[in-house]
């Protein structure tokens, strides 16, 4: 039964746009905080408690660089997630669809 709770609270997880948007971007590569913020035009803390939670649930990993922390997908254990991941767009058409450009940047 643990399994089914585990599996639900990762899928309620999925269930907002914008965290179902994040990990589908964290398919392809690892994302800075500033990078997110940017890419979907809300606040550094609001993108910062998405990804807590997302950290909590054991979906993303974290790595410090100085000040910013860049985040990657962490779901090798989860194929439930991966599946999900597997449907969706890569992050060029993810970016389109936000009107924005495909940005590397390398946060200061």
């Amino acid at each position: 039964m643990d399994m089914l709770v585990d599996i639900a609270d990762d899928l309620k997880l999925l269930g907002d746009k914008t965290r179902l948007t994040m990990l589908s971007l964290l398919k392809e590569r690892e994302w800075c905080v500033c990078e997110f913020v940017e890419i979907f035009d809300i606040s550094q803390p609001a993108i910062s408690q998405h990804l807590r939670k997302m950290k909590a649930q054991n979906l993303v990993k974290e790595n410090k660089r100085g000040q910013w922390v860049h985040y990657s997908l962490d779901v090798d254990n989860k194929p439930h997630i991966q599946a999900v991941l597997d449907q969706m767009p890569d992050s060029r058409t993810i970016l389109t669809n936000l009107n924005k450009e495909l940005i590397i940047t390398e946060c200061k």
